[in-house]
């Protein structure tokens, strides 16, 4: 009896061993699947913004073509003002005098100066948006370790999810001085976004402020990224990384960000860490080694 019921024990030992590597390959499963997800939005993305840009090329290209013409036709209009005092034909006077009444040619003359500069500011912008996509998807580099400049990386993907911050709060950024890291800056890219798009959804109703901060700390570099938010219990920051946990309603979000987020910082041999006080917000900070040493 004594034998049976130890080989019943060890049983259920093994089978509670099984079943819990069990639930662990389901989540790496769905992890590599998320990943996966992830790798073909950037492959879309870098599309799209290739396409985008060849189309706002030759517009940016013409669009400086016609400052210049309508530079010339303003010159030339003018000096046919100037003349047209000294025409002698009062008939042909009153027609030029009605013309440019109903053209409302004074208000045109102040506005389209400021048509063709709001003109090219939005062009610029969009030529900016669609680099940023490009930055941020980084498909080119097929997960190959390359040296990277972190600024420009956080700096994208700040501009990519704008929409997302910008009527929650403001971004501030305090940048240190960082070397270029060997790193996949698609990967850490992905994790700054999860970052401060947590820090957004974190913000209630009120305005609130999200600090984006960098520094090195002996052969290392850091991301931080602190926000005003609401803050986390010690129960919910013990389960932040674990596989499809969220505090957010059923729909809004997968569970997913922050532990591919944490697999994407292992796999650089960094570390990551939170700070949290509820009510007064959180500090996620990213630690990286500066050169990529292979396990």
């Amino acid at each position: 009896m004594r034998k049976r019921e130890a080989a019943e024990a060890e049983l259920l030992r093994r089978n509670a061993e099984l079943t819990e590597l069990n639930e662990k390959l389901s989540m790496a499963q769905e992890q590599l699947i998320q990943s996966e997800k992830l790798a073909s939005i950037g492959q879309l993305a870098a599309g799209v913004a290739h396409e985008i840009n060849n189309p706002i090329g030759y517009i940016f290209s013409n669009f400086a073509a016609l400052e210049q013409y309508i530079s010339g036709l303003l010159e030339m209009l003018a000096a046919y003002e100037e003349v047209e005092t000294h025409i002698a034909d009062r008939t042909a006077v009153e027609r030029l005098k009605s013309l440019r009444e109903r053209v409302d040619f004074d208000y045109l003359k102040g506005d389209l100066p400021y048509l063709m500069e709001e003109s090219r500011e939005g062009l610029v912008r969009v030529r900016k948006i669609v680099q940023d996509l490009k930055d941020f998807s980084r498909v080119d580099s097929h997960l190959q370790w390359q040296w990277a400049d972190l600024h420009q990386g956080i700096d994208s993907t700040l501009n990519i999810v704008n929409n997302e911050i910008k009527y929650k709060a403001d971004v501030v950024k305090e940048y240190g001085t960082l070397p270029e890291i060997e790193c996949l800056p698609s990967q850490i890219n992905q994790v700054v976004m999860n970052m401060v798009v947590n820090a957004a959804q974190s913000i209630g109703t009120e305005r609130g402020r999200i600090v984006v901060r960098t520094g090195t700390e002996a052969q290392n570099v850091w991301i931080e990224v602190e926000d005003n938010g609401c803050g986390m219990t010690k129960d919910i920051m013990s389960r932040i990384f674990d596989p499809f946990f969220t505090t957010k309603p059923v729909g809004k979000g997968t569970g997913l960000g922050l532990s591919l987020s944490y697999g994407i910082v292992q796999k650089h041999h960094g570390r990551i860490e939170v700070r949290s006080e509820v009510g007064k917000g959180s500090t996620f900070r990213v630690c990286l080694p500066v050169r990529h040493v292979t396990a």
